[in-house]
């Protein structure tokens, strides 16, 4: 991921090196070559995908290209606020490696488990979660109509999949991944990382911001703070915060980093909306070209 970029522009590729500097080891080599048990640690993953989504803005800016707002999905929030000039790049760095970490001591290996749910409505879902006697599981991620992200206890969520699916669910698939993030499991996470947080400058957002946690336009430092601090432990409103750009009369999305995923569940949100990629300098050519053909720069 950020590979073809990193090769094409010096300006990306002092970013990696900036990111290296801050973490103390070779972001780039990480990110490209492995070894892959190693990246998918998540106190690595956040800022190695934090780096790559960053090189991605990086690269439209010296195309000309600027946000007129911005969101971001979980950890994709940092991202947008590097953008916004909220959280300087290294900052971001530095407090996305201490939020994997804290992350993923907050919760023993094989205690917390998180599942995708297609199909269903969020009170569905959501009434499901709270008549589950296993232990504690929740909604998670609102992503798009019909997709549902549960997080919690590995029990209560492997529950709430069978009762799912006997309430008509089409899929219900457990994710690879141990942390079961956004969920009240994550509350003593949130008070560590609450100090971590206090180590970093936050600025007054210079480009509207959605938040995760409200799906409403934010810019005040302090309620930015507040804002990435609850997340830890709440749901992400992806779904209403794409309806909150939208209604805005943001009418064109670009995706910046590794994938499409956010691409597809904006399609599903928002069918009228014009969504672009860029992840690397093919997917950058393609967005230029389309996004000047419609004259939004």
């Amino acid at each position: 991921m950020g590979r073809d970029l990193y090769e094409k522009f010096d300006e990306v590729k002092a970013l990696y090196t900036e990111a290296s500097d801050v973490l103390g080891y070779d972001v780039a080599e990480l990110s490209f070559i492995g070894p892959s048990e190693e990246l998918n640690k998540t106190m690595r993953t956040q800022p190695c995908l934090l780096t790559a989504s960053i090189a991605a803005c990086a690269a439209l800016g010296l195309r000309g290209v600027r946000p007129s707002a911005v969101s971001g999905h979980s950890l994709g929030e940092y991202s947008a606020l590097v953008a916004t000039g909220s959280i300087s790049f290294p900052e971001a760095v530095r407090i996305t490696e201490a939020r994997g970490r804290i992350m993923q001591e907050a919760v023993p290996e094989g205690k917390g488990l998180m599942a995708a749910i297609l199909g269903l409505d969020r009170p569905v879902m959501d009434e499901i979660c709270a008549g589950i006697s296993s232990g504690y599981v929740s909604s998670a991620n609102y992503n798009c109509p019909g997709q549902i992200v549960i997080s919690g206890e590995k029990a209560a969520v492997e529950e709430a999949m069978a009762a799912a699916k006997a309430a008509g669910a089409k899929r219900a698939l457990p994710l690879a991944v141990s942390v079961p993030s956004h969920s009240k499991l994550m509350a003593e996470a949130a008070g560590r990382f609450a100090e971590a947080l206090t180590g970093i400058t936050i600025k007054d957002a210079a480009v509207p911001f959605v938040n995760n946690t409200e799906a409403r336009f934010i810019s005040d430092a302090e309620e930015i703070r507040q804002s990435l601090l609850k997340q830890l432990s709440c749901a992400v409103l992806w779904e209403d915060c794409v309806r909150t750009l939208f209604e805005a009369g943001n009418m064109a999305f670009v995706e910046t980093g590794p994938g499409k995923v956010l691409s597809g569940l904006i399609k599903r949100i928002e069918p009228s909306a014009r969504i672009f990629n860029v992840e690397d300098t093919a997917s950058l050519d393609k967005t230029l070209a389309e996004l000047n053909a419609l004259k939004y720069f």
